[in-house]
């Protein structure tokens, strides 16, 4: 099945205010990520935050197209209440077109109370949203007229067009019952860096709503994503790696601080907790890249169905030749034994 690479998020560094060797940089992972042989490569989106962590997941995936021929180019995950359908059907399209198909569509709910309010979107009804949406998209890219009346949206008749050439598939992200479930509906797979007994459970509930509606789950497809630190040791990955993995996971917990914050971004605060504290909840791996492979290998087997596997193994804080060099062990040690 291979192993995809992301989360690509084009986030500059503290004191930079010039995002073009972020974007720049977005772009040569993404070709590296391919002559590697990584299969899929995943963009993250996020609004309105100091260091730019990316807001147009579409705009970046069709330059990731157009500098790329073979990989999967996946939205891991698109905020989908922040966007109206019809322009979210419309980009999409526009993407798979100029990708020849390899646009992987992942939506996720959001979470952020300042993008919801910058955006003029209602997080109150971002699961209904959802719900309308998953909608939407199937009508509107047949090309055929449709008309659409939810709760949310209200949609004259009309069709969108262009239509994409090949069919796109859409995974929903999160990891809330009714979330998973409404994947199992709606959608073609799940994108998920829930921990191993968390996702078993996942998986199970996706079947169960596959089991109510009548639908066949063999062709659903099951991603799971985590952070993979490779290294001689799980103490030499973790120091290794340490800074770039803090600063990549504080930033979640500044995020909407920031958005009214003065540029340049800031740096995060030292770390000053053990090493392990990283990796605890077991969405993050470290260790040698025989341990890094059991251990996706052991996720698989708990799931007791298919699983895809994305390293999340992009860290913004690190120079270009030590992100190479991190995706080259991965690419080497762990992506041909999974």
């Amino acid at each position: 099945m291979g192993l995809g690479f992301g989360l690509l998020s084009a986030q500059v560094r503290p004191g930079e205010t010039d995002w073009t060797r972020a974007y720049d940089d977005t772009i040569r992972l993404a070709v590296d990520a391919e002559r590697l042989g990584f299969t899929s490569v995943w963009t993250t989106e996020h609004h309105f935050v100091d260091d730019g962590y990316m807001p147009s997941l579409l705009v970046v995936s069709a330059a990731l197209a157009q500098a790329t021929s073979r990989i999967e180019v996946g939205t891991g995950v698109i905020l989908a209440p922040l966007h109206h359908p019809l322009r979210l059907a419309e980009d999409a399209a526009t993407v798979q077109l100029l990708s020849h198909g390899r646009l992987v569509l992942g939506l996720g709910l959001g979470w952020s109370d300042i993008e919801f309010r910058g955006l003029g979107a209602e997080m109150r009804r971002r699961g209904a949203a959802m719900e309308e949406i998953l909608e939407v998209l199937p009508q509107a890219w047949s090309g055929a007229p449709f008309t659409h009346h939810g709760s949310v949206y209200d949609l004259p008749t009309l069709g969108v067009r262009p239509t994409p050439s090949t069919r796109i598939p859409v995974l929903i992200g999160g990891g809330a019952e009714p979330a998973i479930r409404r994947a199992g509906r709606l959608a073609d797979g799940i994108f998920s860096n829930a921990p191993a007994e968390e996702f078993r459970q996942q998986v199970q509930w996706v079947l169960d709503e596959c089991r109510r509606v009548g639908r066949d789950p063999s062709s659903f497809r099951f991603i799971h994503y985590s952070i993979l630190l490779p290294g001689v040791s799980r103490d030499d990955a973790l120091a290794r790696y340490r800074d770039a993995v803090w600063a990549l996971n504080w930033k979640y917990s500044d995020m909407e601080a920031s958005a009214i914050r003065p540029l340049p971004p800031v740096s995060p605060p030292p770390f000053d907790r053990p090493d392990d504290s990283l990796v605890k909840r077991r969405t993050a791996h470290a260790g040698t890249t025989d341990e890094l492979v059991e251990t996706l290998l052991d996720i698989r087997e708990q799931a007791g169905v298919p699983v895809e596997f994305v390293t999340r193994s992009h860290l913004p804080m690190l120079e270009y030749d030590a992100q190479l060099e991190l995706m080259e062990q991965l690419a080497e040690g762990v992506a041909p034994h999974i």
